[in-house]
């Protein structure tokens, strides 16, 4: 048989935060004997019956454990006072209606004892001695009270949720978090966003901008066929106009190019007209920043913009190849589409532009254009901007 001390030995090892498979290999027991100890030793813990004192011991006794704070506002307090405080913190308890210190379980004391600490701001050794119970017994049941160890990862949850305007779904908040050193599983992310009813704004679909005046001139082929992918940049761009609608009544137009290599806005010009000078002005601007030699194929739909004779001298100048959908079909261009879609979802919709001026929402969407390039995180890119991936593949950015 195994001697007492080294039972009470393993037993406050695990009480002092030791795993019982490091205790028990110390001990040189097994898993099982040694949870078979802690066992034990709870049940007559918590069976275990007061030694009745009397008066004069009682109060020696409470003397003795109701120690008073020596700082803070509780400082200077007589054991009776302390006493009188603990109860009436017990009785505002209701969960502890009906309890008595010496009729429940060290478990329940422990449950009680952390509430009463919050509801006091008393030190341990005053809630322990009120209970009635051991600081070792108390700190054995604490350690084994059941806690929320993700309370400090759903603040961080939620404020990168709020700080995204309500855009960023699980995943890209699982890599923002990734990014800044923090391991945790996808699905840990999705279930306290959904625990804490974290959704992405999902807004209804509103009338899009329609640029086509019909077919005003011959229509070049369509060369990119759905296939937006690049093996570098400056292979193939997309471009179209797209409408914001303010609540004054005014409306900003944006025009940007993007390059599907790695779906970055390379050039944009913002107004408040659909104009040539927003479709020919963004085009100079992507021209004037391609690598040397190269000839993009610039995909557009069939918006008058893009059958204008000084869109199509750009081009020509430029050695780029023109492509357009076919006639109605917004597929051909879905790539661009679903660049409008993000940029509205995380920019536009869900906010209150009451009161925002077209020069005000002009310089706030030319900022988001740049974070978009910058610091935004894209899965297919490995988590990093697209201006952090082509840093990493050598481009000039």
């Amino acid at each position: 048989m195994y001697k007492q001390k080294l039972q009470a030995k393993a037993i406050k090892m695990v009480e002092e935060g030791a795993t019982v498979m490091h205790t028990a290999e110390i001990i040189g027991v097994s898993r099982r004997t040694l949870h078979r100890w802690i066992e034990s030793a709870r049940t007559l813990s918590e069976e275990a019956v007061p030694v009745p004192l009397d008066d004069d011991e009682k109060g020696a006794e409470m003397d003795d454990l109701y120690e008073p704070p020596r700082s803070g506002p509780l400082a200077g307090l007589e054991p009776s006072q302390i006493e009188n405080l603990l109860l009436r913190a017990v009785l505002a308890d209701l969960k502890a209606e009906g309890w008595a210190p010496d009729s429940i379980s060290n478990r329940s004391k422990c449950e009680l004892g952390e509430r009463l600490r919050m509801a006091t701001g008393l030190p341990l050794r005053s809630i322990t001695g009120f209970l009635r119970i051991s600081k070792s017994s108390y700190e054995y049941h604490k350690r084994r009270l059941r806690y929320d160890k993700y309370a400090d990862l759903r603040k961080e949850v939620r404020m990168l949720f709020d700080a995204s305007n309500r855009t960023f779904g699980y995943r890209r908040i699982w890599a923002t978090l990734k990014r800044g050193g923090v391991k945790v599983s996808e699905k840990v992310v999705r279930r306290l966003m959904r625990d804490g009813g974290m959704h992405v704004i999902r807004p209804n679909k509103p009338r899009k901008y329609c640029s086509y005046k019909g077919e005003i001139t011959d229509a070049p082929a369509n060369h990119v066929k759905r296939h937006f992918l690049a093996d570098a940049p400056d292979e193939v761009w997309l471009t179209d106009m797209t409408e914001f609608a303010l609540p004054g009544g005014g409306k900003v137009y944006l025009h940007p190019v993007i390059d599907v290599f790695d779906g970055a806005p390379v050039s944009w010009r913002i107004g408040r007209h659909p104009s040539k000078e927003l479709s020919d002005g963004s085009l100079k601007d992507a021209i004037a920043r391609k690598r040397k030699g190269s000839h993009p194929i610039i995909h557009s739909d069939r918006g008058v913009h893009y059958r204008i004779p000084s869109w199509i001298r750009l081009c020509e100048e430029a050695g780029l190849t023109r492509s357009m959908s076919r006639k109605g079909c917004c597929a051909d261009n879905s790539a661009c589409e679903g660049f409008f879609g993000r940029l509205k979802i995380e920019f536009y919709h869900g906010r209150d532009w009451r009161g925002v001026g077209a020069n005000e929402f002009i310089e706030r969407l030319d900022s988001y254009l740049r974070y978009y390039y910058e610091e935004r995180i894209k899965k297919r890119l490995g988590w990093l901007s697209p201006k952090e991936y082509r840093q990493s593949l050598g481009y000039a950015s």
